[in-house]
């Protein structure tokens, strides 16, 4: 084993974590008459990092921090950003307002109100503890307004999920633990999770769920589905199946390549070539084509069987999703493409 495969990787800080080391930053300043270098949290299960501020500025009646966030060795897109508080008195209350790059909620489903600033319940919860905290501490009232902004989040934004989840102008504040965790599945499944909630809360009668942008497109095309219809899939088959199975949704399509629903058929639900492998063996008696034993990949096995090969793994691949997760009056169907976006399989419809 190697050192690089040994070395533990990095962890880093959510954009909640440091929203909230900000806001006390630019508390202390603005109740107490001192910028700190640095300034250290408290975040949920106890851990207590320390940011140095990357901006501190401030004039009459307001304060302003930027911390720069550490993604650790996570490839989160939000690395390296700077996360912005500027706090100043409000008429009563505290009060969240989004500053550029900070997104506005436009869709009911997500676990804050239309028209709301996307800054997730337990980032606000902890920045409100700070305010308490500070309040009470400096002898003021919690009255205050917090904008949080994130210069180039609306760019950023566009490559994440929000603009399908309905989120307009820039990135969301997100966090539950405050602590990132390189390469975690939690953040993707949740993404996944708020997708199918918006489009219940939406109306959506018909959602789809695939592996990747080609079979995204020809699926969205197929039944012209609205975006916020699609749900982001990729490996993650069963965080999808398991939370529609308590959420349900009428029909759902399932679109992939013929090596993604071939681990789906044969009983996988996280489709990742690291977590699943398709058993070829296997593949050749649902085929009914010994040779196929043999092959190197799903698409040299299509090569050999066919037609006939994609729609038996169609079939299994219903049968498989309705016998572990046929329990909710769900519709499924699945549609199978080659490299180019052509459907080569269909079953369930």
């Amino acid at each position: 084993m190697t050192d690089a495969e040994t070395t533990e990787l990095r962890r880093g800080w959510t954009t909640g974590a440091c929203a909230t080391a900000a806001t006390k930053a630019a508390l202390q300043r603005l109740w107490g008459g001192a910028f700190a270098r640095d300034v250290g949290i408290t975040l949920p299960k106890g851990e207590t990092p320390v940011f140095p501020l990357a901006l501190a500025e401030a004039g009459d009646g307001w304060a302003r921090v930027g911390i720069t966030k550490d993604a650790g060795d996570d490839p989160d897109v939000t690395h390296g950003a700077m996360i912005v508080v500027e706090v100043c008195a409000s008429d009563g209350g505290i009060r969240f307002a989004a500053g550029e790059g900070v997104g506005v909620v436009t869709k009911p489903g997500l676990p804050i109100a239309v028209g709301e600033p996307a800054i997730n319940p337990v980032p606000r919860q902890m920045m409100q503890a700070v305010v308490a905290e500070l309040s009470a501490a400096h002898g003021v009232a919690p009255d205050v307004i917090i904008k949080v902004s994130i210069p180039g989040g609306e760019a950023l934004a566009q490559k994440t999920w929000n603009p399908r989840l309905g989120i307009t102008g820039g990135l969301s504040i997100l966090g539950t633990t405050g602590v990132v965790r390189p390469f975690s599945c939690a953040a993707w499944i949740a993404s996944i999770h708020r997708g199918i909630d918006v489009a219940r809360a939406d109306g959506q009668t018909h959602v789809a769920g695939c592996t990747g942008a080609t079979s995204e497109k020809t699926v969205q095309g197929l039944y012209a589905l609205p975006d916020h219809a699609m749900l982001d899939m990729g490996d993650f088959a069963g965080g999808m199946l398991k939370y529609l199975g308590k959420h349900p949704i009428a029909r759902v399509t399932i679109g992939g390549g013929i090596g993604k629903i071939t681990k789906l058929a044969q009983g996988a639900v996280d489709l990742h070539s690291g977590r699943s492998q398709v058993d070829f063996a296997a593949l050749a008696a649902l085929a009914d084509l010994p040779a196929v034993a043999q092959a190197n990949t799903a698409l040299e096995a299509y090569g050999m069987g066919g037609p006939a090969l994609a729609d038996a793994v169609a079939k299994a691949a219903l049968h498989q999703v309705n016998a572990r997760f046929g329990g909710a009056g769900i519709a499924y169907d699945i549609v199978i493409i080659d490299r180019a976006g052509t459907i080569i399989a269909r079953a369930g419809v």
